[in-house]
């Protein structure tokens, strides 16, 4: 037997920075010191072995995690991700994350976070299938439609939701439709629910541009990963006029100032399982990619790929936070300075988690919606979200980052205060 380690690609600690934008939100918000220390730690983390059965007949044990931050406003929620990174730390933050991402939006959720320490692109179909029930068999205490809701992450998708929907479903005896979302459409999924999360980065930049008397067909941009988030997201700023002139995925990134031929992309990536060789584009890396000139940089992939060494080199006016957490508070300052306007990701990348609770919705109703009418909700929530955003920014003369944070933060403290303290 073997034990997966993860090495991680993360510079800081993500949890330590997640408290720490927390103790600014309290400072410039005026918020109670003693909300603070409260919101600062998670609820609860489990740590969990996950011994399986490969297909050559050895055991892998690898190590799973699931956390929940605050329940303060509703049942917790919050993806599960496979990748050989994860830490409890960073987990922890995700979680905290997703407690600020829900109340932003106004959802009844609470924030969680899961992950297991593993490599999904080496095991075959049959040893992810199996590692995600038993991974789903450890945690099912603390997990259900009333208790912590998971959804797809970094590594996971439609298909790992459905292995957890029925492994808790079988448990339980019959089945539980609103124990996950992110599920395929045939098990109680939702129309819309792929895209959603890329749509919601849409909503914010259309939003961003208004305000600033800008069109999006006039603009550039350059999109680092290229999985669910940053392929769709490219889609439809393409459909929409915009010019992407650089995209990435994990081995590397393709780039052509006059624009990417995005449909070609994505049929690229689809056959051949990389974005690399794509014609007409220049082969370029990840780390060159968020240097390029454009008006919009999207990073949607993993955590603090910009830091206080890149940052001042990055020549895009808006940043778009696609995944969670990729500008560290240090680079914050640094773009700051420069005048960049960064869409935070508790605001630019919550369509996901909105059409995980209108999925959830539907299958506690067990009555379904048509696309449109889940697509038009999720422009009334994420628009909303922003217009308060945006004038929290103006009224506290303060950043969109922390102008964000802080109706976030301040919804969940006002409901831990008016819970109170138990007992």
């Amino acid at each position: 037997m073997s034990t997966a380690e993860a090495a991680s690609h993360l510079r800081e600690n993500p949890f330590g920075l997640a408290k720490s934008q927390l103790r600014r939100v309290g400072e410039i918000f005026e918020l109670d010191p003693n909300l603070i220390r409260v919101l600062s730690q998670c609820k609860k983390a489990v740590e969990v072995s996950v011994p399986v059965a490969m297909d050559d007949g050895s055991i892998e044990v690898y190590l799973g995690y699931r956390v929940t931050h605050n329940i303060a406003r509703g049942p917790s929620k919050g993806g599960i991700r496979y990748h050989p990174d994860v830490t409890l730390d960073e987990v922890k933050a995700l979680a905290m994350w997703m407690t600020w991402k829900c109340a932003l939006m106004n959802l009844p959720f609470g924030g969680a976070k899961g992950g297991v320490i593993c490599d999904p692109k080496t095991l075959s179909a049959k040893e992810l299938e199996r590692m995600t029930r038993r991974y789903t068999s450890e945690i099912i205490n603390d997990i259900g439609p009333e208790r912590d809701i998971p959804a797809p992450d970094v590594g996971t998708d439609g298909r790992v939701m459905a292995w957890i929907f029925d492994t808790y479903s079988m448990n339980k005896g019959h089945s539980v439709l609103g124990v996950v979302t992110g599920k395929p459409l045939s098990v109680g999924g939702s129309l819309g629910r792929e895209e959603a999360t890329a749509r919601g980065s849409l909503y914010c930049i259309q939003a961003l541009m208004v305000k600033n008397g800008e069109r999006l067909s006039d603009s550039s941009v350059v999109i680092q990963g290229f999985g669910n988030v940053g392929a769709n997201l490219a889609r439809l700023l393409h459909l929409e006029g915009a010019k992407v002139t650089a995209v990435s995925d994990s081995l590397g990134g393709v780039y052509n100032p006059n624009g990417i031929d995005v449909p070609a992309a994505i049929a690229h990536k689809q056959e051949r399982g990389t974005l690399l060789g794509l014609a007409n584009a220049e082969q370029v890396t990840n780390e060159e990619l968020l240097e390029l000139p454009c008006d919009i940089l999207a990073p949607c992939a993993l955590e603090q790929v910009i830091t206080e060494e890149n940052a001042s080199r990055v020549q895009a006016k808006i940043i778009c936070e696609g995944a969670n957490g990729p500008v560290t508070p240090t680079a914050d300052a640094v773009l700051e300075d420069k005048g960049v306007l960064i869409l935070p990701d508790v605001l630019a990348n919550a369509g996901g988690v909105v059409v995980s609770y209108f999925e959830w919705v539907q299958g506690l109703q067990e009555y379904f919606w048509r696309e449109d009418e889940v697509n038009a909700k999720l422009h009334d929530i994420v628009a909303r979200a922003f217009e308060e955003a945006w004038h929290a920014k103006a009224h506290y003369d303060t950043s969109l980052r922390m102008a964000s944070y802080g109706l976030a933060v301040r919804r969940v403290a006002e409901a831990t205060t008016t819970r109170g303290l138990y007992p």
